[in-house]
């Protein structure tokens, strides 16, 4: 019997490739247009954003039912002693605390862990669990490291508009509604607290992802990076533009380059590109 099995939500935005590298079983969130339901990885990143794009009306996310959760650790402990579930920030969505419900009976089987972050934050933190069940470690010390991981993990963004994230009600501490009649760019960072606050402005695209850059060398200061994720929402070319500009600055190559998936995108819009770098 397997040891230790890792679990996450499709907010981690982690490519196929790599949830079969590294064994992650991930439980995917629901959108809805209109009376049509999608399960996150039913619909391409391609044919979101381009429905995104031509629909009135926002669509709507939804997290999974603890049914769900339940089915997949039941199945999982056929196979596996324990479970390491790893989800989005519980200051974002409440699929945590439906985990939460789920586990009450599975008990100690279940560990779960708040990542107080989204995406490609999330992301990294994944893969630091796998290397650490790769590599023997039992479950509470990759818990009480994760806790660790997830301060040395900084993840910032930059919007095209602050529209998706004040309809979907995920503004957090982001401030500057008036941005958006300037063209204001936000640049976004995921605080220590699970939400989203303004870290600066920009007035073009190409600014905020310098100001991205800036910010990640400001942030690397006396601390080393050991491992760079990047993603963009329907922006290709600016995303393989940050990747580059990332890789030239911190020295490394990148781990995870994606697009943002459905759920995370329906938030923040087509022209999201961000980055997560993890330091040691």
């Amino acid at each position: 019997m397997k040891r230790i099995a890792l679990v996450t939500d499709s907010t981690a935005d982690l490519t196929e490739e790599l949830t079969k590298e590294y064994d992650i079983h991930v439980i995917p969130l629901k959108v809805n247009f209109g009376d049509q339901e999608f399960l996150d990885d039913e619909l391409s990143s391609d044919e979101f954003y381009r429905r995104l794009t031509i629909e009135e009306k926002l669509p709507q996310t939804s997290q999974p039912s603890p049914e769900v959760f339940r089915r997949m650790y039941s199945r999982l402990l056929e196979e596996y002693q324990e479970i390491i579930s790893i989800h989005i920030s519980s200051a974002l969505s409440g699929t945590f605390n439906v985990a939460n419900l789920a586990k009450e009976k599975f008990k100690e089987k279940i560990h779960l862990v708040d990542s107080k972050t989204i995406s490609l934050g999330m992301g990294l933190m994944l893969i630091e669990a796998a290397r650490n069940i790769k590599d023997g470690y039992e479950t509470g010390w990759i818990v009480n490291n994760l806790e660790k991981v997830r301060k040395n993990i900084e993840t910032l963004f930059t919007l095209n508009t602050l529209e998706y994230l004040q309809k979907g009600g995920r503004i957090g501490r982001v401030q500057g509604f008036m941005g958006s009649l300037l063209n204001l760019k936000p640049i976004i960072r995921v605080g220590d607290d699970g939400v989203y606050h303004t870290y600066a402005k920009a007035h073009s695209q190409k600014k905020s992802l310098e100001c991205v850059v800036q910010a990640f060398q400001d942030l690397a200061k006396g601390r080393k990076q050991i491992r760079l994720a990047v993603a963009h929402g329907a922006a290709e070319q600016a995303g393989h533009y940050l990747k580059e500009a990332l890789e030239n600055v911190c020295q490394l190559q990148t781990t995870v380059f994606t697009q943002v998936g459905s759920v995370v995108g329906v938030h923040t819009g087509p022209g999201t590109i961000g980055a997560a770098v993890q330091f040691d």
